[in-house]
C-alpha cells in the first residue's frame, strides 16, 4: 500500500479538477480528479499535499483541512491510503500541469464529468461538510464492486 494524497481547491461554487490526459499508462487517464499524489520519503500527509499542490498547479495553498481517509483497492493497480483534503485559501496564478488539463467546474457540472465511481460517495461527504471519515472503495477494472463508510458496507 501506498500513502497518497487527494485535494479539493475550493474558489466558491467552483472546484479545480484536473483533467487526467496527458500521463502514459495512468489508471486514472481521462478520468476527472482532484490534484495529489505520491509521498516522498520522510513526508507528511501535509506536506504531501502542498508539494504536490505547488508542483501541479502552481498554487501555494494557504488553508486547507484534512476530511478523510480513503482506503483504494484495485485488481489492477497497487493499493492506496489516500489522505483526502479540501482547500479553499491559496494564493498565486495556475500553471500548467505535467499530467493533464487543469480547469476550475461548477460543483453541478462535476457530476457530469468522468470520474471513478467511489469519487461521488467521498464529493458527496465533503459537499455535506461531514465529519472526519474512513471509506475503502475496492475496484475490479474501473467498476466499483465494495464501498465502506466507517466500517459500515454501503455498496
Amino acid at each position: 500500500m501506498i500513502n497518497t494524497t487527494l485535494c479539493y481547491v475550493l474558489r466558491g461554487n467552483q472546484v479545480l479538477m484536473l483533467h487526467r490526459v496527458k500521463k502514459k499508462n495512468d489508471i486514472n487517464h481521462d478520468k476527472w480528479i482532484g490534484i495529489g499524489g505520491k509521498f516522498e520519503a520522510d513526508e507528511s500527509p501535509d506536506e504531501c499535499l502542498l508539494r504536490e499542490a505547488k508542483e501541479e498547479t502552481g498554487l501555494t495553498l494557504t488553508d486547507w483541512k484534512c476530511r478523510g481517509v480513503v482506503t483504494f483497492l484495485s485488481d489492477e493497480a497497487e493499493g492506496e491510503f489516500m489522505y483526502l483534503f479540501t482547500a479553499d485559501g491559496f494564493e498565486g496564478e495556475l500553471t500548467d500541469c505535467p499530467e493533464g488539463d487543469l480547469r476550475w467546474v461548477s460543483r453541478e457540472f462535476l457530476n457530469e464529468l468522468p470520474k471513478w465511481e467511489g469519487d461521488q460517495i467521498f464529493l458527496e461527504l465533503l459537499w455535506q461538510d461531514a465529519p472526519f471519515f474512513l471509506l475503502k472503495l475496492r475496484y475490479s477494472g474501473d467498476k466499483l464492486v465494495e464501498a465502506v463508510l466507517n466500517g459500515e458496507k454501503i455498496r
